[in-house]
């Protein structure tokens, strides 16, 4: 049941009609019963790990909650050297909560997840000294969402433990939570002290949140059915003939692909938005126009952002102000300043994108992914001072329109680059393209017929992408000057609303790729 089906909008009527129906108090039930609803229609009874997943968490934070209710309760009695030692013993216990609770929902993750990657990488390490050596991989499910669900329910362990929210005594609370239908496939990735009370205490209808949300699920189907979907068409049959393309056509397939994946992450993203619009929820942002970035790094602060904000909350943050790195970057300062400030970066950087290589996939194309971006990230950083400099003697201005341009471009090539390591089925597949680009390039007439007729697009396909694309950078070109589009429309003449919005709505109809004999593409991130 995804989200660009029709049998998705009749359950969605059906959940927003007995949302708004029913007392206040207790339209959290139908938000939690819809969502088990719609988990178990396409996990079936893999919703097991969910359930276990939240038991977990419900339990671990209940039992910190508790040591912390009764220090509270007897700390008034004790002395000052009384209250440090059983401080201590406290966060000892705390300690040992929350390890269980990362330890069985990340355990549960590892081992659905990647025991047939990690247990198949030993293996092949083994071949090598012993070719009679086999390993059969296990026939293991992978439950819906489960890399964004798990990341959420560890959020809420570690946040309880460092006292930034209070452990929450409702079992109905912590599993809407994680439960939430429109959520569970792609995210975003939610904190509990973001999302969970929006979600429990019942929204009253309004109509301008409910419009709003319609007019953000349309955009969304317009980029995912309109863009994304049919330049899914080209990247795959592309991919199909990999080892045998041209170089114009890997340079066409790159940039198709990281199109392809924008619009239907962004569209998608848009639709659960939208959604939860209807129901009254907003949910936390996860992109802000990332081809506007002048820089790699600025990318990935506007893509994926609440995957980023995490690993930067529960992994670069506890790495690089560990008291390790603190002493030996005091150390350092005294030889180099700038050496000093690399030194714990690049160390916590380095699991940061090598956890998010390995979440995206249990692969090693994932994990390179990862290390790419790190290199290009770090190399920014290393040479931040010899850049300014350069700047400086040739007398560019850093802020302005020239330069900004060539660091956006260079920004979209190196994002394009990294798509092709993404997107190819192995490592050695994303090389031998790229490679192709300088060994098999040519402007041919040859290559554009191929182009237009062997890739199962045409020429008005490549249009209709075009166009859809230009909307969406019109579209970004008025987010990022800081207006909200849909309060620009609100305040037009209401013939000129409904003929944008009818022109929306027709350009799905008539443009987008559904219908008899076409399958519905598959939403990208909800294999991860």
């Amino acid at each position: 049941m995804t989200y660009y089906t029709l049998i998705f909008a009749a359950f969605l009527a059906v959940a927003l009609l007995l949302y708004y129906v029913i007392p206040k108090r207790f339209k959290w039930i139908v938000l939690l019963a819809a969502s088990f609803v719609f988990y178990f229609l396409n996990s079936n009874f893999l919703v097991i790990c969910l359930l276990v997943t939240t038991v977990s968490i419900y339990l671990c934070g209940l039992y910190m909650g508790k040591i912390n209710e009764q220090f509270k309760k007897v700390k008034g009695t004790l002395s000052k050297e009384d209250r440090k030692v059983l401080k201590a013993r406290n966060t000892k216990k705390k300690k040992l909560a929350v390890a269980a609770g990362v330890i069985i929902n990340f355990g549960l993750l590892g081992y659905l997840k990647y025991f047939n990657f990690a247990a198949g990488s030993v293996a092949g390490l083994i071949k090598v000294f012993d070719s009679d050596f086999t390993f059969t991989p296990l026939n293991l499910a992978l439950p819906l969402g489960i890399s964004f669900y798990t990341l959420q329910a560890v959020s809420y362990v570690v946040d309880v433990y460092r006292g930034k929210i209070k452990a929450d005594h409702h079992f109905g609370r912590i599993a809407l939570f994680l439960f939430y239908f429109p959520q569970i496939t792609e995210g975003p990735i939610g904190r509990y002290d973001q999302i969970a009370f929006q979600l429990y205490e019942g929204h009253s209808f309004n109509f301008k949140g409910f419009k709003y949300g319609a007019q953000l699920m349309l955009w969304g189907l317009f980029k995912k059915m309109l863009i994304a979907d049919r330049a899914g068409i080209f990247v795959d049959n592309v991919f199909k003939h990999a080892n045998d393309v041209s170089g114009v056509t890997v340079i066409a397939v790159m940039i198709l692909y990281t199109v392809q994946i924008y619009a239907d992450f962004s569209g998608c993203i848009d639709i659960i938005s939208g959604v939860s619009e209807m129901f009254g929820i907003t949910l936390p942002k996860n992109f802000r126009r990332p081809f506007f970035s002048k820089s790699v790094q600025e990318f990935w602060r506007r893509w994926h952002i609440t995957l980023g904000t995490w690993l930067k909350d529960y992994v670069f943050y506890p790495i690089s102000f560990s008291k390790f790195f603190a002493k030996l970057s005091a150390n350092t300062k005294k030889i180099s300043k700038h050496a000093a400030r690399i030194i714990p970066i690049g160390f916590a950087m380095f699991f940061v994108w090598f956890g998010n290589g390995i979440w995206h996939g249990a692969s090693w194309k994932y994990v390179c992914y990862g290390l790419y971006y790190y290199v290009i990230i770090m190399a920014g950083v290393i040479c931040e001072p010899l850049i300014r400099k350069t700047l400086s003697v040739l007398h560019i201005k850093a802020e302005s329109w020239g330069y900004k341009l060539f660091q956006m471009i260079r920004t979209a090539v190196l994002v394009c680059i990294g798509m092709l390591i993404f997107r190819a089925d192995y490592l050695s597949t994303a090389w031998k393209m790229f490679a192709s680009i300088f060994t098999g390039f040519s402007l041919n007439g040859t290559v554009f017929h191929d182009l237009i007729t062997h890739y199962g697009i045409y020429i008005s396909d490549f249009v209709i992408i075009a166009v859809g694309v230009l909307v969406m950078f019109a579209v970004g070109v008025i987010q990022e000057k800081g207006y909200g589009v849909r309060d620009v429309l609100a305040r037009q003449n209401i013939i000129l609303r409904w003929i944008i919005l009818y022109a929306v709505i027709m350009m799905i109809i008539l443009c987008g790729t559904y219908g008899i004999g076409y399958k519905a593409a598959d939403i990208i991130y909800a294999q991860f």
